[in-house]
C-alpha cells in the first residue's frame, strides 16, 4: 500500500513538473522580444514573427451593413457591389431581420446612370461586397418651389 501510495505522489510530481515546463515554453515563445540568438538559429521563428506583423484585411460589409449609418436605413440613396461599374441600386424598402445585420431590400436597378426597371427585389444582399455611392446622392426635395399665379 505504501508503495502503491508513493508511485502515485510521483506520478503527480512528474505531472506537475511537466504542466510547470510548458507554461513557461508558452510564456517564452510570447515574450516581447525575442533573443537574437534564438531567431538566428531558428528560422521557423522568423517566419512566426513575421506572419504575426502582417495586419489582417478588413472585413467587407453585406448592405444592410452598409446602409445602417445612413438617413432612415438607405432608403433613397444608391448603392452597389464592389466589382460593379456603371451599376447600381437606389434602395426603395428594406425588410430588416431582429439582429439588423440580415433582411431583404428592394430597388430600383440603374445603368449608366438612368433607371433600367421598376422596383424589384434586390439578389445577394448578404454578401460581404457593398458600398454606397457618395456621388449619387438622395436628392431633397424639401426645396421650395417658387410658382407664379396669374391674378
Amino acid at each position: 500500500m505504501a508503495s502503491a501510495l508513493a508511485s502515485k505522489a510521483a506520478s503527480v510530481e512528474r505531472t506537475a513538473s511537466l504542466w510547470r515546463i510548458s507554461i513557461t515554453s508558452f510564456l517564452r515563445n510570447f515574450s516581447t522580444s525575442p533573443t537574437p540568438n534564438a531567431t538566428a538559429s531558428n528560422p521557423t521563428n522568423t517566419a512566426a514573427s513575421s506572419a504575426a506583423t502582417k495586419s489582417k484585411r478588413k472585413k467587407k460589409k453585406n448592405l444592410f451593413e452598409v446602409a445602417q449609418f445612413l438617413p432612415n436605413w438607405g432608403i433613397g440613396f444608391h448603392m452597389a457591389k464592389t466589382h460593379w461599374s456603371n451599376v447600381s441600386y437606389e434602395i426603395t424598402k428594406i425588410n430588416l431581420y431582429k439582429d439588423g445585420r440580415h433582411g431583404k431590400a428592394w430597388g430600383i436597378a440603374y445603368k449608366d446612370g438612368s433607371p433600367t426597371a421598376p422596383v424589384k427585389k434586390i439578389s445577394g444582399v448578404h454578401k460581404r461586397c457593398w458600398r454606397y455611392l457618395p456621388n449619387s446622392k438622395k436628392i431633397e426635395e424639401s426645396t421650395p418651389k417658387t410658382e407664379v399665379q396669374a391674378v
